[in-house]
């Protein structure tokens, strides 16, 4: 038995089939198994994870469709049992990606684009459902294969290597941080469609932080964000002038493992906020997008979600998995994201921070599961 799983949507959609490809291992301990990304951080998130044999990378977006043809093509020569499109990957491409690759039998979700095309492309189908997450659909996989979850429990995993945890250390202990009280922040999101709208404005993070530094000056705070974050996130730190914000730099592993030293957590949804929860931040915040519903919450891990006023529950009126971007024009989004007040942003953290009041929170002491 052969099987691909293919996860060429977000990093953060790869790291919510992570359950899945553990039920799979479970389930058919013999297979090979394979899996199948865009993006070279997903590559890197699961490129260490047992339950895989191998992961295969190709930037399909960036790079010529006739490369991005041969290479799905030349997967055939693997003989792929099944593939599964993991929830959710809604654009036909996603699809057609798995035809071109020739397994037997090509599972996918239904999302509303579906056309007379996509049924052509895939072979087994199940509904979507806007009301559960991404993580329970995904499993609900199992069925159509005559599979049940044969696991206790599910969780979002990360494998971290022991050179990544001591960078992490490295990093901490460098600053000396080891007593400090740790929240990291991301500010950015992801630059594909118009999901760059999603973002909080950088003048209510500017506001935030110069708040929480005079409220907390015991407490750092970690800047994450990627290489194409870069400017954005340096400006806004010279906005804010502090040696109590710090630039965190190093690669997606070293990340979720400085993370899983961190005491606190704030976002909007974005793959660090799955990153976070998978590492098990204790004090996760969200600041709500009209990205964010049921299916990309963070799984199995509490939260404090930050209300969206403007969004005021119609999340699914400004997006759906269609294969478009998020509804609105650019004034509108950024007046929606713009609603979210500082005061209620400051309310989530101060709380957060005031229950690490009289504990030992030292970062020395935050450990992560393997």
């Amino acid at each position: 038995m052969k099987i691909l799983v293919i996860c060429l949507a977000g990093i953060g959609d790869t790291i919510l089939a992570t359950p899945l490809i553990r039920e799979l291992r479970l389930n058919y301990p013999d297979a090979t198994i394979h899996g199948l990304v865009l993006w070279p951080g997903s590559r890197d998130l699961l490129e260490n994870n047992p339950n895989l044999d191998r992961v295969w990378q190709k930037h399909l977006i960036k790079d010529s469709r006739l490369s991005s043809v041969r290479f799905l093509w030349g997967l055939r020569r693997e003989a792929y049992d099944i593939s599964i499109n993991t929830h959710p990957q809604s654009r036909i491409h996603y699809r057609l990606a798995a035809w071109l690759a020739g397994a037997r039998e090509r599972i996918s979700h239904v999302y509303e684009c579906f056309t007379a095309a996509d049924t052509r492309l895939v072979n087994r189908t199940l509904p979507q459902d806007y009301s559960r997450n991404t993580v329970d659909q995904n499993l609900e996989i199992l069925g159509l294969l005559g599979k049940k979850p044969l696991a206790s429990g599910h969780r979002l995993e990360i494998f971290l290597e022991p050179a990544d945890r001591q960078w992490a250390n490295d990093f901490i202990t460098g600053r000396g941080l080891a007593s400090n009280p740790l929240v990291g922040v991301h500010a950015g999101s992801g630059g594909t469609k118009n999901l760059r709208l999603k973002r909080w404005p950088p003048d209510r993070y500017i506001e935030l932080l110069k708040h929480a530094f005079r409220a907390w000056p015991d407490a750092r705070f970690l800047m994450f964000g990627g290489p194409d974050e870069d400017i954005e996130l340096e400006q806004l730190m010279n906005s804010v002038g502090s040696a109590s914000l710090i630039r965190v730099r190093g690669s997606l592993r070293n990340s979720a493992a400085l993370m899983a030293r961190c005491h606190v957590f704030l976002s909007v949804d974005t793959a660090l906020m799955h990153v976070a929860a998978a590492v098990r931040v204790p004090r996760q915040i969200v600041i709500e997008a009209p990205t964010l519903n049921k299916t990309n919450e963070p799984y199995n891990q509490p939260f404090s979600l930050v209300r969206n006023p403007a969004v005021h529950g119609r999340n699914l009126d400004y997006y759906k998995y269609d294969g478009r971007g998020i509804r609105g024009t650019a004034g509108e989004l950024t007046r929606c994201m713009a609603s979210v007040s500082v005061e209620a942003v400051s309310e989530a953290l101060d709380r957060a921070l005031t229950e690490l009041q009289g504990a030992s929170f030292s970062g020395a002491d935050r450990k992560m599961d393997p």
